[in-house]
């Protein structure tokens, strides 16, 4: 029944649909939330040159379901999200050291993206007994002794040298996310992802108008629209499936329903006859009912996850987000979360511990602990 659902749901949502040509609509990397097609490719030896609008959009996906860009200049960097109907993707630092790897940040003109905006900004090294508890230090950066800090004002800059004796390592234009309004103090900004955009191939019009984008044939560099094939048009497509989702849903509902009431049902009347029977066994004696073997994970195994403390710039590891999957709120600096190894979700600590103790999978993904993360416990 399950299965069936599962089934059903995907077809009306995600099934996979073709243009006029025979590139597929998206390709999958692990367990990523973005899909990877036209005008991206996965680098592989298989794919089709003209599935991809030239080598700069080439994507690897590594062994540990990992989706990589090689920037020219600028090296590897891992994708958290590609925006098709904005044009943009968004990177970050395998090692989260992305303010580190920005120092070093270069892209030739010529290359198929370019930063949102660039800014100017001056690298210091302080003591930081002086600055630890005072300012936004760069964590990955900084020891016990020297903090890197990075300002985007001039005269901040030059009041840090004066009045804590700092000395100015550099200052470098960065590319940043935002358009810059205004002069900023000591940012953690620079520990926010990477935006890049690119303005060719300009899809932006198949995306509003829900169609696919491609090269008109396998011959030319021509960019064209492609309708759902069997359809004039992808919107009836979608209407079906609105109207599908619609109709189907409270049936589907009202079967899960009734099915978990008639297994209930069944497991009741079934406990109650071994029970009777039992007690006819014994002579009418009382018989203690068995625990339930518990399906959550104990206590040693949840305390060998990996537990961060955030900083300041609330930086998660891995491929979350702002927020808490489970209580849905957002993340503050000096909350500890805790990381599942397997899939790299992480959660609040207390959240996640809640859940590892009723239930063994993982609430992102579902993906269950491996043996050897078991055998430790």
């Amino acid at each position: 029944m399950d299965n069936l659902v599962v089934f059903f749901l995907s077809f009306l949502l995600f099934s996979p649909v073709y243009g006029n040509h025979d590139c597929p609509l998206d390709s999958i990397c692990g367990n990523n939330r973005f899909d990877i097609r036209f005008p991206f490719g996965l680098e592989d030896p298989q794919n089709l040159q003209h599935c991809t609008y030239n080598p700069g959009f080439n994507i690897l996906c590594n062994n540990q379901g990992r989706a990589i860009l090689s920037l020219p200049g600028a090296g590897d960097f891992y994708v958290r999200n590609i925006n098709y109907l904005t044009q943009e993707i968004q990177l970050y630092d395998q090692f989260n050291c992305l303010p580190k790897r920005l120092t070093n940040f270069q892209l030739p003109s010529s290359f198929v993206f370019k930063a949102v905006s660039y800014r100017n900004y001056t690298f210091l090294t302080c003591s930081t007994d002086l600055v630890m508890s005072r300012f936004s230090v760069i964590g990955c950066m900084s020891n016990s002794t020297i903090s890197t800090l990075a300002t985007s004002s001039t005269s901040l800059a030059n009041q840090m040298k004066s009045l804590y004796n700092c000395s100015v390592n550099n200052t470098l234009s960065l590319p940043v996310s935002w358009t810059p309004l205004y002069e900023a103090v000591f940012s953690s900004d620079l520990d926010n992802d990477l935006v890049l955009t690119w303005d060719e191939p300009n899809c932006q019009e198949c995306e509003v108008d829900g169609e696919l984008c491609g090269f008109k044939n396998a011959t030319t560099g021509e960019i064209q629209c492609f309708d759902v094939p069997g359809t004039g048009s992808t919107k009836g497509i979608q209407i079906f499936r609105i109207v599908a989702l619609a109709l189907v849903m409270p049936a589907i509902t009202c079967s899960m329903v009734l099915t978990c009431y008639i297994c209930y049902v069944q497991s009741r009347d079934s406990r109650r006859a071994a029970a009777a029977l039992q007690n006819t066994t014994a002579g009418g004696a009382a018989v203690v009912p068995q625990p339930e073997t518990a399906i959550g994970l104990n206590d040693s195994t949840i305390e060998s996850y990996t537990k961060v403390v955030l900083g300041e710039s609330r930086r998660i590891p891995g491929p979350n987000h702002g927020i808490c999957p489970i209580c849905l709120a957002e993340y503050n600096p000096k909350e500890t979360v805790r990381c599942i190894p397997e899939c790299e979700h992480c959660f609040h600590a207390e959240c996640i511990d809640e859940w590892l103790k009723i239930n063994g999978t993982c609430p992102v993904c579902r993906n269950n602990p491996s043996p050897v993360h078991l055998n430790f416990s």
